[in-house]
Formats: structure tokens, sequence, C-alpha cells
């Protein structure tokens, strides 16, 4: 019977254990992970389920049973410690060892964390990874709390919306220029600003956070242009890390998260990676693209290969984040953009064409799912029309696919 361990408890690791079983693997899955629960969605954590819209029994994508009875052993609340590629065998932190003859790393990435030096170990500072630290946050968010949230990246913002709509009074620092730099056009951080402005979020960009402060837990906040808050309790939204641990004790090839070839294969020829820890080759270099969309269909090609199909993985980008009442939806990849285009819609509805010379690369479009679908496909299809016909309120987007 071929062993093949997995490594992990998320989008990834669900994803490739449902391929296998879809393709009738139903004998010699493990899958481990650190936490107690089985594989779960992550994105809901700082969106429906903080806001209490999201039944916890809807995070996970099948129930427990569905695993026995289809042949796969859960080791759950149990570490994965080390990775001994010679011999295939993988230490849990119980001490008990497990072997393998196909090792898949799924482990995902961890937040970035504040240093204790300033705060970052005080009481009541929360970060966004899994079930339990959304839980540990929840009960903060409550009408008349104040809350500093470090950091105007995606996973900031959506917290900042679901404070703001329970009631918190909420201040978010940006170090940078403006919010979504590193990831968005400025055009997509002006429409954002401009939405939790209009909610009652204090946005302060250019500022960093000095220190947290308090006897135990966080009190109070000190930043960079002097001033000098009172806080209940403080979220931080500082970006995430490949969780690349293991990858690294078993000598792996590390490069912006764990190397893979083109079919999600390491450096060694027995262990596979697939989600937010893995890096792929793309034309010009190698990515690692931190979204559902990606984790689903890197782990598919994994379990493809590990079934002895030779499949490459083409990176097809896309992701969404929801604040407020808006729906933001992204395709592409905007790296080396040259010029946006701006399409209004109605009401909140606006979307942002990102060309790299005549060459269309990517969209955000803002509670647009039309243009959006049209979008995803042009691009997906290596469809580039002029910027000019793109912006036309006259134009029919559908007939832009048929071109």
């Amino acid at each position: 019977m071929r062993r093949i361990l997995v490594i992990g408890g998320g989008q990834a690791a669900a994803a490739l254990i449902g391929k296998l079983v879809a393709n009738g693997v139903t004998s010699g899955i493990t899958l481990v992970s650190g936490e107690p629960h089985a594989p779960y969605q992550r994105p809901p954590l700082s969106k429906a389920y903080l806001l209490g819209d999201m039944a916890q029994d809807r995070l996970f994508f099948r129930p427990a049973a569905w695993y026995a009875d289809n042949g796969v052993t859960l080791r759950l609340g149990t570490r994965a410690v080390g990775v001994d590629a010679t011999l295939k065998q993988v230490t849990l932190s119980g001490g008990d060892v497990l072997d393998y003859d196909d090792l898949v790393l799924t482990t995902g990435a961890w937040p970035r964390t504040l240093p204790a030096s300033i705060g970052g170990s005080l009481d009541n500072v929360f970060a966004v990874r899994d079930l339990a630290d959304a839980d540990a946050m929840a009960p903060h968010f409550k009408q008349g709390a104040r809350c500093l949230i470090v950091g105007g990246g995606y996973i900031g913002l959506e917290a900042a919306a679901v404070a703001a709509k329970r009631g918190v009074k909420v201040t978010l620092v940006e170090a940078a220029e403006r919010i979504l730099q590193r990831v968005a056009c400025p055009e997509t951080s002006d429409y954002f600003r401009d939405l939790h402005r209009s909610h009652g979020v204090d946005i302060r960009e250019g500022t960093g956070l000095v220190r947290l402060t308090g006897d135990g837990a966080v009190t109070g906040a000190e930043l960079a242009d002097g001033t000098v808050l009172d806080i209940d309790f403080a979220v931080v939204g500082v970006g995430i890390a490949p969780a690349t641990e293991l990858a690294d004790g078993a000598g792996l090839t590390l490069f912006n998260g764990i190397a893979c070839d083109a079919h999600g294969r390491t450096s060694d020829p027995h262990i596979w990676a697939a989600g937010d820890c893995a890096s792929t080759p793309v034309p010009g270099g190698r990515v690692r693209i931190e979204s559902v969309g990606n984790a689903i269909d890197q782990a598919e090609i994994v379990a493809q290969n590990l079934l002895g199909h030779d499949v490459t993985y083409q990176p097809a980008a896309w992701f969404w984040s929801d604040q407020y009442d808006v729906k933001l939806q992204i395709a592409g990849l905007n790296t080396g953009y040259t010029d946006v285009y701006v399409k209004p819609g109605d009401g909140l509805a606006r979307s942002h064409w990102y060309y790299k010379g005549d060459q269309l690369i990517a969209i955000d479009a803002m509670s647009d799912v039309r243009n959006y679908m049209v979008g995803k496909r042009l691009i997906e299809g290596g469809i580039s029309p002029a910027p000019s016909v793109v912006i036309d309120p006259s134009t029919d987007m559908k007939a832009l696919l048929r071109t």
C-alpha cells in the first residue's frame, strides 16, 4: 500500500485529499495537522466568521466522518517537527514517527508579528491565521471598544470592516505611503480608503507604530507622528511568511517559500508542496501566490502527478476580499504594470484594468462581477483589447471574448 503523508490543515490539504479520493485512492493517506480540527476554510475567519455571519461548522470542508469513510487517517492536534528525507520519515511532536512513500507539504504561512520589545507579546494583541485566533479576538469586537489595526493590507482592512460594522472605534495605521501599496494600484488604494473613511475608520498612512503599551494587556499605542492612543485591543496584519521550517530541516531548496517545479515536486523527488508555502516557476522567474485559487489548483495538480499523470501547473491568480457591502475580485498578476485604466460602474461598482504596455495582465473589480468575469477570461485567454475599448461605456464587454 502506497503511503501518502500530508502535512497541513487548510485549503491545499483539503483539495489534495479530495482529488486523490475522487480518483479512487481510499487507503494509505494520512493527514497531520497541529490544530485539533479537520481542514477548514481560512478566508472567512477575518470576514463572515468574525462578524458572526458564519457558524463554525460551516467552515469545515467535510465532516470528520468523511475522512474515515474514505480511508483517510487524521492525526490532529499533533505537529510534524522533523522530516528525514533519507529514511522517508516524519517525526511528530508526541514522539511518533510516520513512514511515507510520498510527502506533501501544505503548511501554509505564518502571520508576521510585532517584536516583544515594542509590545507585541502583550495580551489582547492579535494576529489572524487560524480558528483559535478568530475565537480569541471575537469577544473584543463590541460596541464602543477601541481598536488599533497595524497594517493596511487586505487582512487589516477586512478586520477594520468587521470592527466598524460592530460599532468598534477603529484606527488603522500603515507605515507605507498608502494602504494596499504592495499589492494594488493607487486607484484601488483610493477606493478603499474612501470606503473605510465613510464608515468611520481613522486611516493614517505614512505613519508607523512606535510601541504598544500596557501592564500585561495592551492599553495604548504610540505612533511615529507623536500621537498617543488609548486602545482596548490591537490586530496586527503586517503580512505573512511561508511556513518552511520542515522543508528547511529536510534540506529542500527554498526560494520565496519551498521551491517546486511545474509539477509541484520539490528538490526531493518524493516530497511535494502546494499552497501558500510553495513557489512555482513562471516565465522570467518564480512566484508564490497567496490565494485560495492557487491553493486549490496547485494541490490538485500535485494530486494528479501523485497518481502518475504528467500535468504542469500554469498559475492563474484570482483572489477576493469582502469589505462592508463591497466584494473585491482580482484576477491576474499586476507585477510590472505600466498603466491602469478605470471603468466606472453603477453605485460602488468599478473596475481597474492593469496593462503592461499593450498587454492586459490583471483586473481589480469592486462589486462588478460581470466585468470581473470578462476580465478574468480575457487574461486567461491572452486577449488584450485596447484600453480605450475596455473603458468605453458603450462597449459590449462579452463581445471582447469573441475577438
